[in-house]
């Protein structure tokens, strides 16, 4: 790709040399002819006479010589200490003896990507994946949340007069079922999370979800006493729907339920400073429709969870 302030590009590189080689113009006549330097139109002509076509695109700017250039062997400490420690360029500069800079240069040289990309338990990328078509699967699991006291909670009031006044607030248990190929998400605040609890709410939620077309085919959820109960086996027998868990302490499996939840907590639960319990959940009928109906998704290209959906029925403004 040519530089943002070349005068020609390719196509204007290949026309120009052309016209001197095959045409017999002289330099200059080609020069002024696409307004360029003399010394700019003798470079593109000499290239095309030596390697043709391919002689008008870019080069690498890399010099030739790099006699300054990290040895190999410090280069292979640097991969070696990442690959057995998992640390970051600033550690790995500190124990190599090399600026942060350089330690940074060497592992993007070689491909490896920055930590927060990788899974922390094997060191490798982060492996994503999407389901092809709505309904496919389903993730599903459950966010306790502190309720708050009529009168506000330490966010209103301070912690210390919020403390006083927390006296059997208890908790809220905000179960979630999301979509892996829309990232819709129907989610219910439950008093608790026990195998019926969690059976009713599957059955909820799979209704929601066949009011906007979708069939679920399968749900996965984690390990929890809830989900491995004859209770949940039963009712998603009785939907047709396949349960799946994930591999034990590996919640990353189930990430992307994790993520909407830290979504929901960043910009509902925590948005702002409630003075009552009912007065956050009033807010979270607005935030759940902005969510799925106006709100860009960045796992998503920037789409909408609705937009992903089919002939989507109902229409929101």
């Amino acid at each position: 790709m040519p530089h943002r302030n070349a005068p020609l590009t390719e196509t204007g590189r290949l026309r120009l040399a052309r016209c001197v080689v095959d045409d017999g113009w002289p330099v200059r006549r080609a020069a002024e002819r696409f307004q360029v330097s003399h010394t700019t139109a003798a470079r593109w002509a000499g290239r095309y006479r030596q390697l043709g076509v391919a002689g008008m695109s870019d080069r690498s700017s890399r010099p030739h010589h790099q006699p300054a250039r990290t040895t190999a062997a410090v280069e292979e400490q640097v991969l070696r200490l990442r690959r057995e420690h998992r640390i970051g360029p600033l550690r790995l500069a500190a124990r190599c003896g090399i600026a942060p800079s350089t330690a940074h240069r060497i592992l993007i040289r070689h491909g490896l990507p920055p930590l927060a990309a990788c899974d922390r338990a094997p060191g490798e990328p982060v492996r994503r994946y999407e389901r092809s078509r709505p309904g496919e699967l389903v993730h599903i699991d459950v966010k306790k949340l502190g309720r708050i006291p009529d009168g506000g909670g330490h966010k209103t009031l301070g912690r210390a007069e919020g403390r006083r006044n927390r006296t059997g607030a208890g908790w809220a248990y905000l179960h979630t079922a999301l979509d892996d190929h829309t990232r819709l998400a129907y989610t219910e605040d439950l008093a608790d999370e026990t195998a019926p609890t969690c059976a009713g709410f599957l059955a909820r939620a799979t209704a929601w979800f066949a009011s906007l077309g979708i069939t679920i085919e399968r749900v996965l959820t984690d390990n929890a006493w809830a989900y491995s109960k004859n209770t949940w086996r039963q009712t998603c027998r009785d939907l047709d729907i396949q349960p799946r868990w994930t591999r034990p302490w590996r919640p990353q499996t189930n990430g992307k339920v994790e993520r909407f939840h830290r979504t929901l907590l960043e910009e509902w639960a925590y948005m702002q400073p409630y003075t009552s319990d009912r007065q956050r959940q009033e807010a979270f009928t607005d935030w759940i429709d902005w969510y799925n109906y106006h709100r860009p998704h960045t796992g998503i290209h920037g789409q909408t969870p609705a937009s992903r959906v089919t002939n989507l029925p109902g229409q929101h403004s």
